[in-house]
């Protein structure tokens, strides 16, 4: 590892790697530093059963197209960390694997420190690429639970057999709660949702999965006029965090629908709202949670398609309009943990963003970088690969390659 490269990427996952491509074909000398022992990054913290959630038709990386024949199939969690470690090799990325970064701070001479687990670098550009699921967000309310439940994060979810006998209550249904509680559901487990304001989506759109229109669209809707999937379009910085749609990629690839979970015996619930001594309480809102989960697709996403499709003359067929649906759960508001036999809790609760490293003021109240497509306000501070850094596809494989070209191609020239 040198003292003093001209360029120091921190992370060496899918943003990571792809900068460095763009990197090396503009002449820019850089060393990847990685926290991890091993190449593959945030992947290798999944659970064990997790297929990607985008189909093999997006995993198009700089340099490394895919061509393979199986464009809507999904692969498996070590699949895709197998997928990283071909692209490190075959871009001869230089990565430095197990260094820890602790600390960046501007030099006094220009440039920037970096302070690591293996020793002191000095660097003329710096860029942050540590991805968009850094810290696993813990409610203070998990602090309530009483002593002998189980509990954790979905980041330390791996399996059914992780889990003490008995019923699971999982606190959040975005994709990963969503998937996590078909997998335990399947593995003969009692399963209790609270069910968060995350969008229910269909897989296939229009004769194409989902994920394809939503790269479509962002990559080229601005070219016909149709923006609504860049950042410019967003309500509100804070939407920068929402979630994705409720989408799988198991069993060749599905949606999640909530009202087919309960169907299929899982108890649905509202939003966490206490709990006391056992007593968990929930909001009793299901219809109109239910109603908000089903319609934002519809309402924002499919709408920025329908208009991309049409601007652009592709022919597509129409999407046929989901039959109604009216089942609701008849449960109380109100479950106690002892007689419901819950012995677990899994909080499906996201990550948040942390920057903490970097001794400069340049995020936001959000935490979220101030940049101008991943240039900051610090000059020689780039960001890459965080959701909405410019549109919808920016934190996908698919997608992020993109934004690094851009970034990359701005730093070369300084």
């Amino acid at each position: 590892m040198g003292a003093t490269p001209d360029t120091v990427i921190i992370g060496a996952g899918q943003a990571g790697l792809t900068t460095s491509y763009w990197l090396t074909q503009f002449g820019v000398e850089h060393q990847i530093l990685e926290q991890r022992d091993s190449l593959g990054g945030a992947f290798q913290d999944r659970w064990d059963s997790f297929y990607m959630n985008t189909p093999n038709l997006a995993l198009d990386l700089p340099g490394m197209p895919y061509d393979g024949d199986d464009r809507d199939a999904f692969i498996s969690r070590d699949a895709v960390v197998n997928l990283f470690r071909r692209y490190a090799e075959l871009i001869a990325a230089p990565v430095h694997t197990g260094v820890d970064v602790t600390r960046l701070s501007a030099g006094s001479d220009g440039g920037f420190n970096v302070e690591t687990s293996l020793g002191h670098l000095r660097a003329r550009n710096v860029v942050l690429a540590t991805g968009a699921y850094q810290v696993p967000k813990v409610p203070a309310i998990a602090a309530k639970l009483p002593a002998g439940v189980t509990q954790f994060h979905t980041h330390d979810y791996r399996n059914p057999e992780q889990l003490p006998d008995g019923a699971v209550l999982i606190v959040g249904t975005g994709q990963s709660g969503g998937q996590i509680a078909e997998e335990l559901h399947a593995a003969g487990r009692e399963v209790h949702l609270s069910v968060s304001i995350v969008p229910e989506a269909p897989r296939r759109y229009r004769g194409q999965d989902l994920i394809y229109w939503m790269l479509e669209t962002g990559k080229h809707g601005p070219d016909f006029g149709v923006n609504a999937l860049t950042t410019e379009a967003l309500p509100s910085p804070a939407a920068r965090f929402a979630p994705n749609p409720l989408l799988s990629g198991t069993d060749g690839g599905h949606a999640i629908h909530l009202r087919e979970l309960g169907r299929r015996g899982m108890h649905l619930h509202g939003h966490l709202e206490s709990i006391d001594d056992g007593d968990i309480t929930f909001s009793d809102d299901l219809p109109d949670r239910f109603a908000a989960v089903e319609s934002i697709f519809a309402q924002r996403s499919g709408r920025a398609i329908d208009a991309y499709i049409s601007a652009a003359g592709i022919d597509a067929p129409e999407q046929k309009p989901a039959p109604a649906d009216d089942w609701m759960p008849s449960g109380p508001a109100q479950v106690n943990l002892a007689d419901a036999n819950i012995t677990s809790v899994i909080w499906a609760s996201g990550y948040k963003l942390d920057f903490s490293l970097a001794d400069m003021p340049f995020t936001d109240q959000w935490g979220y970088p101030r940049h101008d497509r991943g240039v900051t306000q610090i000059p020689g501070i780039y960001v890459v690969g965080l959701p909405w850094l410019t549109r919808h596809y920016s934190a996908i494989v698919g997608g992020v390659g993109l934004d690094a070209e851009y970034m990359a191609g701005r730093l070369a020239k300084f």
